[in-house]
């Protein structure tokens, strides 16, 4: 069995039992897409949600948008509300969630001025590579500051990552936990805050090869997707990395390593190839062209797409356990 390196940043092997209960209000900073679903699914379990973001004339459409879902997904919703004023939101609030943009400066002064407007409320992170230790670094009592990472879309997606910061409080963990157990996603607990925990860790590994292999002239794109769709794309649901190297058995494993690791791309800087591409401004579906081209409607249509297809594989899964 494998069994991670001991050290002062190393969590404990179990968590306390979470309670659900001491969170009855919840604060969500940044109306954007994330944030308004993130709104609607904590309404969906009967909590009062407060939506709030800097920018007061997206409020009125992402409040209806949050009550919309709440009440598709829930059969007693709280009630969504919105405000522009950051004082307003976080009063009375239990747990407080940021969805704001992906920048370290701008999440750690959110963080400084949530941490000054409630004592006690719990302040998680929507980041899905910052580590919550960094975001929370200039607040009183990062011991209630913790990592949520939900993915998108999060109505959709069963696992929320949940990270434990260098000073988080394992009473935070687990509470939080038990409130995502009981809006009906699958928590997991990330015991050690690094650059993109768990599955932006592995997937962004994936997407640097990826990129490589066609800046190095060994694939177009269209192949290189096509390549991981049909194959370990159709696996991976099923059999992840790691049940995988023991059924095909790890010598096995071990060689193919041996065989491969030596021309894997290990750049520690983003590839150039990508540099080349921004500065052409072509960053990919919000401006038409990055590595595929993307006409009208493109964008609209893979995010549908990719919605139908998540229902579809998590209803067949709920099928075959329900014949099990």
């Amino acid at each position: 069995m494998l069994t991670p390196a001991s050290g002062p940043d190393t969590a404990p092997a179990t968590l306390p039992a979470g309670d659900r209960s001491r969170f009855r209000s919840v604060a969500v900073v940044g109306a954007g897409l994330m944030g308004r679903r993130l709104a609607g699914v904590f309404a969906s379990g009967g909590l009062s949600v407060t939506l709030t973001d800097s920018e007061p004339s997206v409020l009125p459409e992402a409040g209806r948008e949050a009550q919309h879902l709440a009440r598709a997904l829930g059969d007693a919703p709280g009630v969504v509300r919105t405000t522009s004023r950051l004082e307003e939101a976080l009063e009375g609030a239990d747990l407080v969630t940021e969805a704001v943009a992906e920048n370290l400066d701008l999440k750690r002064t959110l963080f400084t001025r949530m941490a000054g407007l409630t004592a006690t409320a719990v302040l998680a992170s929507n980041s899905s590579v910052l580590p919550i230790s960094a975001i929370s670094a200039g607040i009183d009592d990062p011991s209630r500051a913790v990592g949520t990472h939900w993915w998108n879309p999060p109505d959709l997606i069963p696992v929320v990552e949940v990270v434990q910061g260098e000073s988080t409080s394992p009473d935070a963990v687990a509470d939080v936990m038990a409130l995502l157990n009981h809006l009906g996603k699958r928590p997991v607990w990330v015991r050690r805050d690094v650059p993109g925990f768990v599955g932006n860790r592995l997937q962004h590994a994936l997407w640097r090869d990826a990129i490589a292999l066609v800046a190095e002239g060994v694939a177009d794109a269209e192949t290189v997707d096509l390549v991981v769709r049909d194959t370990i794309g159709l696996r991976l649901g099923e059999m992840g990395p790691l049940t995988n190297a023991d059924y095909v058995g790890l010598d096995l494993t071990r060689a193919i390593h041996e065989a491969v690791f030596p021309v894997l791309d290990r750049s520690v800087t983003p590839h150039t190839a990508l540099d080349d591409l921004i500065r052409a401004g072509r960053l990919g579906a919000k401006t038409g062209q990055g590595l595929f081209a993307w006409p009208p409607g493109a964008r609209q249509a893979a995010g549908a797409a990719l919605a139908a297809h998540v229902s579809s594989e998590l209803a067949a899964r709920r099928r075959a356990t329900d014949t099990e």
